[in-house]
């Protein structure tokens, strides 16, 4: 995303998904407050703030958002998980903007995870790593001269990292050989696992050859026991002093580092540079793989070392590759003897008979899967259709992107509308992306609550009349651009009706996340709800304000709202004009949900030929 410009501006653990449960798999969603950085790009939302406190970056509290930005939001995350606990950033919004202007609590984070976390977050975004390229560069070799000595010392051997595992510290050279990094990200599909694997770096093993020395013999034992005793041990250290300087090379053979865990990953990918990385045991393997590669123009970085291997290893692998070798794509992933196999075909032929070869699972030794899959060319759209009318929970689904034929294999499957949960997205995608191959999902969903959801079913289909609903902090007076209130806060709201609006009636109300309905126009308190009598005489835009700032000294009756932590989460205000009085008489200030859709229900027919406009706007309480 940074690839192109685009800062997510919304970080959060709720915001990364993993597939099937797989961290492997993790995937990033709700790019729907992502700005764009391209010059004359325009902003869903604008400069103003966007995102969830906890891990908001400092900067991002004034309106400003670039890369570090989404890295403060990672970082933070990241101690999240390893906390269970969001950062604790204070019990009011003053403690929230002095928090974030310190650094992270990382105290007892082990190193490197500690520097880590400390340089994506730091409060000056010029203390922090520039890029996420540089993060990956970091987790692919951390610099011991920017972890904290102190944290490393850290008693607890469990919790301390002291070497990274080969594969960590190849992986550099591993993104840079297949350039698979400097692609841009596409919406909805994962980056290939085995990007991150490599073996250029050996972790140097090498035994000593000595062997244990003989327990001491008895007191009464004679001088010929004691000096066979010694005999042995001298012997011992001899044959390992030559093992280690290399004198015996000429009769045991070269010496190899010890590989542990054995791994090897060989990938044909779609698009992209056939790669393989990982061990083997000899210079004929070695050369054999790397020949297989050099032909599909692919590229190798093998490292000889020993492992617990089975003796057929290096001839079962080869057959593997050949017998993988018509698929479109395919992976062979291995640790030793134990392997992962899985390709793609569009070609029904091509598949069984690749599925015949494996028919006994892997060749020779090797133990573990098979996933060879077919892939149509063409997807059909009743398919992705009658998936997506299943999870239907918040009005219709639309899916957009099929040609004449269907879905092609370059095309992109774009889902828009809304559902009642985060649930119901996760497993929409989940769902698609088992009937759409590689390709590409882009779910455009706004989720809602299955309150909003019940009373939007039930409301008529209207345009939008040009109401517009202004949000600002009664305790400040400040304009909350962004609709984000925390705990503690006041909410005051205004209703602005555009200058062509002059007759009918307005009817304002919130639908409450907790399944309340507020009438804030009109009310007990604010009776009067026509456009004359609202704008007695005035012209123009006009601001109605409809819930109030909290002032105790003031003694007439207003509607005054008080964020808590009851019920957090998304609300909506609905600004209804009407040709008349929606009801007979006022409705409470407070009902159910249920109640007011039982009204609805009541006035639908009525209804629908009075509404002319609706205008809805989101309100959303958090905490800190």
């Amino acid at each position: 995303a940074h690839g192109r410009n685009i800062v997510h501006r919304d970080l959060s653990p709720d915001n990364i998904i993993l597939r099937s449960g797989d961290p492997a798999q993790a995937v990033i969603i709700d790019f729907g407050i992502a700005k764009d950085t391209n010059p004359g790009a325009e902003t869903i939302v604008g400069n103003e703030f966007a995102g969830k406190y906890a891990y908001a970056a400092p900067e991002q509290l004034h309106g400003r958002t670039d890369a570090r930005t989404d890295l403060y939001a990672l970082g933070a995350a990241l101690l999240a998980n390893f906390r269970g606990a969001a950062p604790d950033l204070g019990a009011n919004p003053m403690e929230v903007i002095q928090s974030k202007s310190e650094p992270l609590d990382t105290s007892g984070v082990p190193e490197p995870l500690k520097t880590l976390i400390d340089r994506m977050t730091a409060p000056d975004p010029d203390a922090r790593f520039p890029s996420a390229r540089a993060v990956l560069d970091f987790l692919d070799a951390p610099q011991p001269g920017q972890i904290d000595p102190e944290a490393a010392q850290d008693d607890d051997a469990a919790t301390v990292i002291p070497q990274m595992h080969p594969t960590w510290a190849a992986a550099s050279e591993a993104r840079a050989a297949t350039q698979v990094s400097d692609k841009p990200a596409e919406p909805g599909r994962l980056p290939d696992p085995a990007v991150n694997n490599g073996a250029s770096n050996e972790l140097l093993g090498v035994p000593t050859g000595a062997t244990a020395p003989a327990p001491a013999p008895a007191a009464t034992g004679n001088r010929t026991g004691r000096l066979a005793a010694a005999a042995v041990v001298a012997l011992s250290l001899a044959a390992g002093g030559a093992y280690v300087t290399g004198a015996l090379d000429g009769v045991l053979g070269p010496r190899l580092p010890v590989a542990d865990p054995y791994d090897l990953t060989v990938i044909y990918p779609q698009e992209g540079t056939p790669s393989v990385t990982g061990h083997v045991p000899d210079e004929t393997l070695r050369d054999a793989v790397a020949a297989r590669l050099d032909a599909l123009g692919g590229t190798a970085d093998l490292t000889l070392a020993r492992g617990d291997l089975p003796a057929d290893w290096g001839s079962d692998i080869l057959t593997t590759l050949d017998l993988l070798a018509p698929l479109s794509t395919w992976q062979l992933s291995a640790d030793g003897a134990s392997v992962e196999i899985s390709g793609t075909t569009t070609d029904p032929a091509v598949q069984t008979a690749v599925m015949a070869g494996f028919a006994d699972g892997p060749p020779g030794a090797l133990d573990g899967s098979v996933d060879i899959a077919l892939i149509e060319i063409f997807l059909d759209p009743a398919l992705p259709e009658a998936a997506l009318e299943s999870l239907a929970d918040c009005g219709p689904l639309s899916l957009t992107g099929a040609g004449p034929g269907g879905f092609g294999p370059d095309t992109t499957l774009t889902v828009q509308g809304r559902v009642a949960a985060t649930a119901t997205r996760v497993q929409a995608f989940d769902d698609l992306r088992a009937l759409a191959g590689d390709r590409q999902i882009v779910l455009d969903l706004e989720v809602l609550n299955p309150t909003l959801c019940m009373l939007d079913a039930l409301l008529p289909a209207a345009p939008a009349g040009g109401v517009e609903i202004d949000y600002s902090l009664g305790d400040t007076a400040e304009a909350n651009a962004s609709g984000i209130f925390l705990v503690g806060e006041n909410p005051v709201i205004d209703v602005v009706l555009p200058a062509d609006m002059t007759d009918g009636y307005l009817s304002v109300s919130i639908i409450d996340v907790s399944g309340n309905v507020y009438h804030l126009l009109p009310n007990l308190m604010l009776e009067g709800n026509s456009v004359a009598d609202l704008r007695a005489g005035r012209s123009g835009p006009l601001p109605v304000r409809v819930a109030f700032a909290d002032d105790p000294a003031r003694t007439e009756q207003r509607l005054v709202f008080r964020v808590d932590d009851s019920a957090l989460g998304k609300s909506e205000i609905l600004a209804i004009h009407s040709t008349e009085p929606l009801f007979d008489g006022l409705r409470p200030m407070t009902e159910s949900a249920e109640g007011y859709a039982e009204a609805l229900r009541r006035h639908a027919d009525r209804n629908a030929a009075l509404i002319d406009t609706i205008d809805r706007r989101r309100l959303v309480t958090q905490a800190p």
